[in-house]
């Protein structure tokens, strides 16, 4: 059983169309792959973009209210501060009442207020 040399002629041809047309299709399978892995990296950079921006949004925002905290921190410790001076001054005249009182017992009145303000 010889081929004849037509035979083996088709043969090879036949046998490089497929190959080439494996080839040919295995680049175009590649270049599908690549380019969906391009549109797939896209998509996360506009994601991480959008996520990016929501978080500078939300440490900007929080950067605000600690700002806003720290404000009110300040104002409650003035007015804690005008609190005690205006404390202070209430007993400085009480105190100077007391001394100009000739009916309290000063030793007793003082005796009061500290324990008041224990």
């Amino acid at each position: 059983m010889r081929m004849s040399t037509t035979a083996i002629i088709i043969i090879v041809i036949a046998v490089i169309v497929i190959v080439a047309i494996a080839i040919a299709l295995a680049r175009q399978a590649r270049t599908r792959q690549m380019e969906q892995r391009r549109v797939t990296a896209d998509e996360h950079r506009r994601e991480a973009e959008a996520q990016a921006l929501t978080a500078e949004r939300e440490r900007a925002a929080a950067d605000e209210q600690a700002a806003r905290a720290k404000q009110e921190h300040l104002a409650a410790q003035e007015r804690q501060a005008e609190a005690e001076r205006q404390r202070e001054e209430a007993d400085a005249l009480h105190r100077r009442a007391d001394e100009l009182d000739p009916d309290v017992d000063a030793d007793a009145r003082a005796r009061e207020q500290d324990s008041t303000r224990r």
